[in-house]
């Protein structure tokens, strides 16, 4: 009996907030928005697998490492990072050969990387 991802789900104060970034690091658009949770889909995993995405409403923020983040590719990793920085993502890392480590607004960490 195997195990399917059903859904990814980021945790966050402020859905809304977060819904503006995740779409422009991921390529995906907002398909439902509610006060609880903001639903997210166009974001094409390998293997052609679509997962619904969702950001949701917590009490507290994020403290702390995350334990599960997201790894992102792009072929222009400088211009995705810059247009994320707009969008109030801070970068905390940058390893030349690896990729940019980045937090959205709740300390959630993701990595971009060159899309090879």
């Amino acid at each position: 009996m195997a195990l399917h991802v059903g859904m990814v789900t980021i945790d966050s104060t402020d859905p809304r907030e977060l819904a503006e970034i995740w779409p422009a690091a991921a390529d995906m658009q907002i398909v439902s928005d509610d006060s609880e949770r903001v639903l997210l889909t166009g974001l094409l995993l390998r293997g052609d697998l679509d997962l619904p995405r969702g950001v949701r409403r917590v009490s507290e923020p994020g403290v702390g490492k995350n334990r599960v983040h997201l790894d992102l590719s792009t072929k222009d990793r400088p211009a995705r990072v810059g247009r994320l920085d707009g969008l109030r993502a801070s970068v905390d890392e940058e390893h030349e050969l690896s990729g940019t480590v980045l937090a959205d607004p709740d300390c959630i960490g993701f990595c971009v990387g060159a899309k090879g």
